[in-house]
C-alpha cells in the first residue's frame, strides 16, 4: 500500500469506530449496503464526516447505495495495518499490567502480548497464561528474537523514561504509555499515551459543571 499523506489524528481515531461498527454488523449478518446517515446513527458522527474521512483513503461505496459491509470492513483493515497481527512486550506486571494481560480482545484484534517484563526480581520466573514473567534485561533479545515491534509501558511514573529508553534501545518502533507522566521518544519512534486520571477528571469536570 503507497504511504498516505499525513491524516488528522482524530480521523484515524474515528476509522476504528467505523471498523467496529462493521465487525459487528457483519457478525449479526447484516449484508445490507450501509449508507454514510446509518454510519451516523451507529457511530454518533455526522455522515458528512463519516464521507471525508472516507475520502482520505480512496473512493468507497456507490452514490445513492451505499458501502458493502465486508468491502469497507477489509479497506479498513488494510488501512489500519491490522490485517496481520502485531507483537507486543508489556513492561510492568503490576495491577494494571495484570489486567491488560487478562485483556481477551488484544488477540482477537491481532495483537499479541508476546513478552511480559518487569524489573521487580521476585516476579520473574512467574506464569501468567502461557507468558513467564522476565527481567527488564530480557527484553532486546526477546524483541530482536520473538519479532516484537510494540510495546506497552504500565509502569510508576519515576520509571517510565528508563523504560521507555530501554524499549526504544531494543529496536520498539510502537509504544503506548500507561505512565502518568509524559516521555521523550526519538524520531521514527510512535508514542501513544492513555492516562486513565485525566478521563476521569473530565467526567468530574462535566459533573460539576454540567
Amino acid at each position: 500500500m503507497a504511504r498516505l499523506p499525513r491524516i488528522p489524528e482524530m480521523t484515524v481515531r474515528r476509522l476504528s469506530t467505523y471498523y467496529r461498527v462493521l465487525r459487528t454488523l457483519e457478525a449479526t449478518g447484516d449484508a445490507e449496503p450501509l449508507s454514510s446517515d446509518r454510519m451516523s446513527d451507529l457511530t454518533g458522527f455526522t455522515a458528512a464526516q463519516v464521507r471525508r474521512d472516507l475520502a482520505y483513503f480512496g473512493n468507497f461505496g456507490k452514490r445513492g447505495v451505499g458501502y458493502d459491509i465486508g468491502e469497507l470492513q477489509e479497506s479498513l483493515k488494510n488501512i489500519l495495518g491490522i490485517n496481520h497481527p502485531w507483537r507486543i512486550a508489556l513492561v510492568g506486571v503490576g495491577n494494571l499490567g495484570t489486567a491488560l494481560l487478562s485483556y481477551r480482545n488484544f488477540t482477537a484484534q491481532g495483537f499479541v502480548i508476546a513478552g511480559a517484563f518487569d524489573a521487580d526480581p521476585t516476579k520473574h520466573g512467574r506464569a501468567y497464561g502461557s507468558l513467564i514473567i522476565r527481567p527488564m534485561e530480557d527484553l532486546p533479545v526477546a524483541v530482536r528474537d520473538e519479532n516484537i515491534s510494540m510495546a506497552i509501558v504500565a509502569v510508576p511514573g519515576n520509571e517510565a523514561q528508563t523504560v521507555v529508553d530501554v524499549m526504544v534501545a531494543a529496536g520498539i518502533k510502537g509504544i503506548l504509555n500507561f505512565a502518568p507522566v509524559k516521555v521523550r521518544v526519538p524520531a521514527g519512534v510512535h508514542l501513544s499515551r492513555v492516562d486513565l486520571s485525566i478521563e476521569i477528571e473530565y467526567l468530574s469536570y462535566l459533573l460539576t459543571n454540567g
